[in-house]
């Protein structure tokens, strides 16, 4: 079952708010603005591209602020932080979402998700031969796509 966006981001803010609260961190607008905002895209994300998002959105926040508040969100598991082979940290939102994986292109660095019920199966046979109990997983597939294979044809002609 979907659940729409504002329902899951008045969930995030609570679960938020609560971490913030026991870590002893203080509650600012500024990170809870952050937060709505990722659970407002659909896409993944470098914190520069966040920052510059929202100062042009004219929200007051400064980068520290915007990088220090992603490290909040993902030691609270409502942010993940994906290294997809290059030395830039992308982030997507986490809470309410299905399990998927990610095909990147080596070339332009696109990222395509995918959830394949077969990548549940081989976890499962993997934990049960190997006496594993398996609490997450990340697989990335890395490849040149469709574009960029038309590119370099037309580019060679």
């Amino acid at each position: 079952m979907l659940r729409d966006t504002e329902t899951i981001v008045k969930e995030v803010l609570n679960i938020f708010s609560k971490y913030l609260e026991k870590q002893s961190h203080r509650k600012t607008p500024e990170r809870f603005a952050i937060l709505e905002e990722i659970y407002r895209r659909n896409d993944h994300f470098d914190a520069e591209a966040l920052y510059i998002h929202m100062k042009n959105c004219n929200y007051r926040v400064s980068r520290a602020t915007v990088y220090n508040t992603l490290e909040l969100l993902v030691n609270c598991d409502l942010v993940k932080k994906h290294q997809f082979g290059k030395n830039l940290a992308q982030y997507e939102k986490s809470y309410g979402y299905m399990q998927h994986d990610h095909v990147i292109c080596a070339h332009c660095g696109k990222v395509v998700e995918f959830c394949d019920p077969r990548v549940q199966q081989i976890k499962n046979l993997v934990a049960d031969l190997l006496n594993f109990e398996i609490t997450h997983h990340s697989l990335n597939l890395y490849g040149i796509c469709g574009s960029c294979v038309k590119a370099e044809e037309f580019s060679s002609n």
